[in-house]
């Protein structure tokens, strides 16, 4: 299984001379215990689960001692009463790890209103968990032939669509379990999306870097675009209103494609120096964010037609490695970013500045999710697990109080959209009057404000 893992990794990074990446876990599921997820502060015999304290940034979490498979039920990490220990008591952040997978979890979201879970795994299998119950309730498996790459749900939560590298994009019916169709493509599939009106389903393949736009109830290809970028295609999406699809690439290129048109209406060649590996939108559609394997994240204004005169804000200084993965809040006041350093950053949006690193998974962060009121965060790891952080407490964590303070921040109105922000006093002294979103919005003419550096261990 590990050379077959190794031979599917088409989205895994390069190596950096002074980043690189832990050796992948040993074992199957088999070794991990039953079926049913292991959870830090589980006790035997019960059915739920307990909530531990995880380390902020900066709080010198001690690594596992060498390759092999997560700590067990019975191991020195999960004692029968739980424990806390080996992270920063002040951090208060709380986390459950959710076990089941014996494979990296590729993707993950949060549905259901929050109440579920849905994640799917090199092992071909997709689960939707009970967040409550830590347990998964229904799972997808015996269909894919080869490692899954991303699932995505419609936006009432009832199908469930599934890409993988055995060359295929299948849709489920979430309430029976049952495969509804399935489409097959030229080459190796690694991203798929769904539109906000369930209508299409997006899909990139290797196999000439094309996308692939087809019909959700009849699976009937509508559009094939071969050539679409040049090299391998690592994240498609739709955009909320259903008009543009973006994709990101290897090729650092950002590409916007036009439903109505049937063509490419933005490319923006080098929209970072190293391979794109995610993208996401606001939820009005207005700004697309990506993240690369340059160790940053970008904040592109998409909707106003003078697209090329815009900088985008670059949110740097979060990873130590590649951004695998990265997606909005809501209401995008916050963005939040998994890398190749095993950690999760939470990033202020107006601000333009790292709030927050949660440290705690033993290999690459490849996906992250954010619940609708901004208190839960999911992640999905190459270690096999899924981790849930409790961030309601966030703005009394003493460091990050401590690193509004030592910014000189205060809430200010915005003078363009009359909306609060928070701002932070820049190097130059220079008073920024406007949020971060309109400073996208203002023309090149107008000096936009770089965010201020922070230290990586802040």
């Amino acid at each position: 299984m590990e050379g077959e893992i190794t031979n599917w990794a088409l989205r895994l990074p390069p190596l950096h001379e002074k980043h690189e990446p832990t050796p992948a876990l040993q074992g199957s599921g088999s070794e991990l215990g039953p079926a049913q997820p292991e959870v830090f502060g589980r006790e035997r015999g019960r059915g739920r689960c307990c909530l531990r304290e995880a380390m902020a940034a900066g709080s010198g979490r001690e690594e596992p001692a060498g390759p092999g498979p997560g700590p067990g039920p019975g191991s020195e990490l999960f004692p029968a009463q739980g424990r806390w220990g080996g992270q920063e008591p002040a951090a208060q952040i709380q986390f459950k790890i959710l076990r089941g997978h014996s494979d990296t979890v590729s993707s993950c979201h949060f549905c259901f209103e929050d109440a579920k879970i849905l994640s799917c795994s090199y092992d071909r299998t997709v689960k939707l968990w009970d967040v409550e119950e830590c347990f998964p309730v229904r799972v997808l498996k015996e269909a894919h032939t080869a490692p899954i790459s991303e699932c995505n749900l419609t936006p009432d939560d009832r199908r469930v669509v599934t890409s993988s590298y055995d060359k295929t994009v299948k849709a489920w019916d979430m309430e029976t379990g049952k495969m509804l169709w399935t489409v097959e493509h030229e080459g190796i599939v690694t991203s798929c999306n769904i539109s906000c009106d369930a209508r299409y389903v997006v899909s990139g393949s290797d196999k000439g870097n094309t996308i692939y736009i087809f019909d959700t109830m009849s699976a009937t290809v509508v559009a094939r675009i071969p050539g679409h970028h040049r090299s391998t295609i690592t994240r498609c999406c739709f955009d909320p209103d259903n008009q543009r699809v973006t994709s990101v690439s290897y090729d650092k290129s950002i590409k916007l494609w036009d439903m109505i048109a049937q063509s490419t209406s933005i490319t923006i060649n080098e929209g970072h120096s190293n391979a794109i590996s995610d993208c996401c939108f606001t939820s009005d559609g207005h700004y697309l964010c990506t993240a690369s394997w340059d160790k940053s994240l970008k904040v592109w204004d998409i909707k106003r037609g003078e697209f090329q005169c815009h900088e985008p804000i670059s949110l740097n200084q979060g990873h130590e490695g590649s951004v695998s993965s990265c997606l909005f809040s809501q209401d995008a006041s916050l963005v939040v970013s998994g890398g190749y350093d095993k950690t999760i950053a939470i990033w202020d949006t107006d601000a333009g500045y790292k709030k927050l690193s949660l440290k705690g998974h033993w290999d690459w962060v490849t996906d992250v999710a954010i619940s609708k009121n901004k208190e839960w965060i999911l992640s999905a790891s190459k270690d096999s697990t899924l981790r849930l952080w409790n961030i309601e407490k966030m703005n009394h964590i003493p460091s990050v109080i401590d690193t509004r303070k030592a910014r000189g921040s205060k809430i200010a109105q915005c003078e363009e959209c009359e909306k609060p922000f928070l701002w932070l006093q820049c190097s130059d002294s220079e008073i920024t009057s406007k949020c971060v979103f309109c400073r996208l919005s203002s023309p090149l003419g107008e000096t936009l404000p770089f965010p201020p550096s922070i230290s990586p261990d802040v």
